[in-house]
C-alpha cells in the first residue's frame, strides 16, 4: 500500500450500489474491513486530481441555469409561507477541515436554532431522537408549511448548486458534516477531510435519513476509499429516482 497526501495507508473495497438495505449492509461492512484508513494511491488518478473539479463545475453551472425557473418559484413560495430569509446558511466542514457556508432553502421557521436548543432541557427524549438520528427528525415541528415538502423532494438542496460551482463542494461525496457531528463521526475524520463534501452520494440513494449515523460515517469511509468516475456516475443517476419518490427524506 502507499501513503497517500496525509501519510495514512489504505486499503480498496468493493462499491455496491444497488441502494436497497442488503447493499447497504455490504457496503457498511465493506466499511469495516478498513477503519482509520484514507484512500490509495489511485487517488492520485486524473479523475480525482483534476477531472472531478471539471466535472462538477461544468455539470453544476448548468444546472443553475437550467434550473433557474425552480428557483425562483422557490423562493417565492419561501417568502409566502415565512416571509425573508429565503436562504438558508450553515457553516458546515469541508476538505481539509476548512468551514464554508453551506446554502439551502430555508425549510424551517426562523427561530428553529433556538427552538432546537430549548428541546435539550425542555423535551430530551426528542433531542435524543435528533441526535441518534442523522440529526433529523421526522415530522420536525419546526419545519414552515411548505419546508415539508421542499425536504420530501431535496427541494431544499439545490442552492449548493452554487457550492459545488464555486469548489466548496462536488456534485457526489460525503455529506457535509457540522462541526457538532464530529465527535459522534464513527469513522476516521481525515476520510471525510481529504475530499470536498457532495450533494449527493451512497447514504442518499441507500435510505438516507432511515439510516443511522454511524451507517452514513461508513459510508462515507467507503466512498472515499473507492470513488471513480463509473461510481459517480451510477450514483447521480441513481440519486433521480430518489428524488422524486422522496425515499427516506425528511
Amino acid at each position: 500500500m502507499v501513503p497517500d497526501e496525509g501519510g495514512i495507508d489504505v486499503s480498496a473495497v468493493a462499491l455496491p450500489i444497488s441502494g436497497d438495505r442488503a447493499d447497504l449492509a455490504a457496503y457498511v461492512s465493506a466499511a469495516n474491513a478498513y477503519p482509520k484508513q484514507i484512500a490509495p494511491a489511485k487517488t492520485r488518478t486524473i479523475y480525482r486530481q483534476v477531472t472531478k473539479r471539471c466535472f462538477d463545475a461544468l455539470l453544476s453551472g448548468l444546472l443553475i441555469l437550467l434550473l433557474s425557473p425552480i428557483f425562483v418559484a422557490i423562493a417565492v413560495g419561501i417568502y409566502l409561507a415565512d416571509g425573508r430569509p429565503i436562504f438558508f446558511l450553515q457553516s458546515r466542514i469541508g476538505r481539509r477541515g476548512r468551514p464554508f457556508l453551506l446554502i439551502k432553502f430555508r425549510t424551517m421557521v426562523r427561530d428553529a436554532e433556538a427552538e432546537l436548543e430549548n428541546w435539550k432541557h425542555k423535551n430530551p427524549g426528542l433531542w435524543h431522537q435528533y441526535r441518534s438520528n442523522n440529526f433529523k427528525i421526522s415530522n420536525d415541528p419546526r419545519l414552515h408549511c411548505i419546508g415539508g415538502f421542499l425536504r420530501r423532494y431535496s427541494l431544499d438542496e439545490l442552492p449548493q448548486l452554487w457550492n459545488v460551482f464555486v469548489g466548496e463542494m462536488s456534485l457526489v461525496g460525503p455529506r457535509p458534516l457540522l462541526s457538532k457531528e464530529l465527535p459522534f463521526y464513527d469513522a476516521d475524520v481525515r476520510l471525510y477531510q481529504s475530499v470536498r463534501p457532495g450533494i449527493t452520494g451512497i447514504w442518499q440513494v441507500s435510505g438516507r435519513s432511515a439510516t443511522t449515523f454511524s451507517e452514513r460515517a461508513r459510508m462515507d469511509a467507503a466512498y472515499v476509499t473507492n470513488f471513480t468516475f463509473a461510481s459517480d456516475c451510477r450514483l447521480l443517476l441513481r440519486t433521480v429516482p430518489c428524488v422524486l419518490t422522496g425515499r427516506g427524506a425528511y
